[in-house]
């Protein structure tokens, strides 16, 4: 009888175990586990010392139970149901086959368990209830890593990859992937940090949204409060900032409207697609070269067109992935200064590249956003590498919708802006996007003026120039810019 007990004990245990064990796997449905990953050491110390743990305490258990000391027989089969209880996960994938999980192909030659789980990589996962991206994630891997091991990857996560790109700034070769199964981006980068070691990096393909408070409206009005608010007609008696190369980090701009003629040095578009002309990359242009309806703040500059942004004229947005290629393309085309009127979330692979762009002597300059007081801060703007700037009107005050933060360096008219618009048409417009392109035709006088201008020492000449307002460092930093302050900060 006592043999009959001791055999059900194992059976039982063998049994519960393996069902524990389809259970375990079955928990999270909507993330596709590779086979492989099913065991692994950790499991398997823990049903360990769980074994040994049984075989100590239920000799005693039964001793209780019974009111006698067990005999070296009984405490030996005691001993051997619990050392054979935790086979039952070993055999739970096979007597309670999860279906989910067993028609994905396991993936070949991957590294050994725990190589490079966390050291020198940086899988950056977004919290949950972050929604800012797209669904595919941006992948960088080991040097030297197969195709083969690539493809496995992508077949046992069910993505597909779109492109792969190798970028000169910064000496990475990122490879875009979307998802195509139900796994979320967070599941997926997880997944990725958990059994591939020979991927250094992941994070999001996160979504960018250019700083541009409401629709721009159509206006005859020939009126630009900003040209003696910035002095630009007698900074341009000094320089007007002759054939510096300004990279636009963009939608599409109209380089043939006729305040715009001859000042596209070169173009570049990230999408690879044919679009149309856009009001925000035309604007935004005509804000630092209009020169001829228009003045603008730095109309002799050459343009470095770089189209990043698709969309409808309120609905337009970037992504992680084509502002890497947009911003790599004009650091090789040796530009002094990018424009990114435009705000999102922190982004590591963005912040990287910015560091490099600003080792290499571009100046950044950024939208703070218009998010409103109560937002967090906003990339690329509170990136300390960039300098962000915010919107005020044409009596000095703060656009009401801008973000506020230490991330704001200077000021510059940003509300009711007139700027061209395409098929030679002009526009009104409001937003920290315009005031940051004023900013960045500032930076190029500034440089047209002294080419040796590092990024910090533009930074400073906008600072310690701007003609201070009323309002908090934090909301309107050093005040708004002055052109020709600015210019006269630097002696020939």
């Amino acid at each position: 009888m006592r043999r009959v007990a001791t055999a059900a004990i194992v059976v039982i245990a063998t049994v519960v175990g393996a069902h524990n064990s389809a259970r375990a796997q079955s928990t999270a449905p909507n993330i596709p586990l590779p086979p492989a990953a099913r065991l692994g050491p950790t499991p398997l110390v823990w049903y360990g010392i769980g074994s040994v743990a049984c075989a100590a305490v239920s000799p005693m258990i039964a001793t209780v139970v019974l009111g006698r000391e067990l005999t070296a027989t009984e405490g030996g089969r005691m001993a051997l149901s619990c050392f054979l209880g935790p086979v039952g996960w070993l055999l739970g994938p096979v007597l309670f086959p999860d279906p989910i999980v067993m028609t994905i192909p396991p993936p070949q030659n991957l590294p050994p368990r725990g190589t490079r789980q966390a050291h020198g990589r940086h899988i950056d996962i977004p919290p949950r209830g972050v929604t800012g991206f797209v669904p595919e994630v941006l992948l960088e891997f080991e040097a030297g890593t197969s195709a083969q091991y690539i493809a496995e990857l992508a077949r046992a996560l069910q993505l597909t990859l779109l492109a792969r790109q190798s970028f000169t700034l910064t000496g990475r070769t990122l490879l875009l992937f979307r998802i195509d199964g139900t796994g979320s981006v967070q599941d997926t980068l997880r997944l990725v940090q958990a059994r591939y070691g020979r991927a250094l990096a992941g994070q999001a393909n996160f979504i960018y949204k250019f700083g541009q408070a409401q629709p721009p409206a159509p206006s005859d009005s020939a009126a630009q409060y900003v040209v003696p608010k910035l002095h630009l007609l007698e900074a341009h008696r000094i320089t007007n900032g002759d054939d510096v190369l300004v990279a636009v980090i963009d939608s599409k701009i109209d380089g043939s409207h006729p305040d715009l003629a001859g000042v596209i040095a070169d173009e570049y578009d990230a999408l690879g697609t044919p679009g149309p002309a856009h009001m925000h990359g035309t604007g935004m242009a005509g804000a630092i070269a209009a020169h001829a309806k228009l003045v603008g703040v730095a109309p002799k500059v050459k343009l470095l067109a770089v189209r990043a942004f698709s969309g409808t004229a309120d609905g337009a947005q970037g992504t992680t992935f084509n502002i890497l290629k947009g911003l790599d393309w004009a650091a090789s085309k040796n530009a002094r200064i990018v424009n990114m009127s435009f705000a999102g979330p922190p982004d590591p692979m963005f912040r990287d590249m910015l560091a490099k762009a600003h080792a290499r002597g571009i100046v950044l300059i950024a939208a703070v956003g218009n998010a409103g007081p109560r937002s967090p801060p906003l990339y690329p703007a509170a990136d300390p590498d960039v300098i962000g700037v915010t919107a005020t009107d044409a009596e000095d005050r703060l656009l009401p919708q801008a973000n506020r933060g230490p991330q704001v360096a200077v000021a510059a008219p940003g509300v009711q802006v007139l700027e061209p618009a395409p098929d030679a048409a002009y526009q009104v417009t409001t937003g920290t996007s315009v005031a940051a392109a004023h900013a960045s035709g500032v930076a190029a006088l500034l440089l047209a003026r002294d080419p040796k201008l590092t990024p910090d020492q533009v930074r400073s000449r906008l600072i310690k120039s701007a003609r201070p307002i009323a309002g908090n460092k934090r909301d309107v930093g050093a005040g708004v810019i002055d052109a020709l302050a600015a210019v006269d900060s630097v002696k020939k």
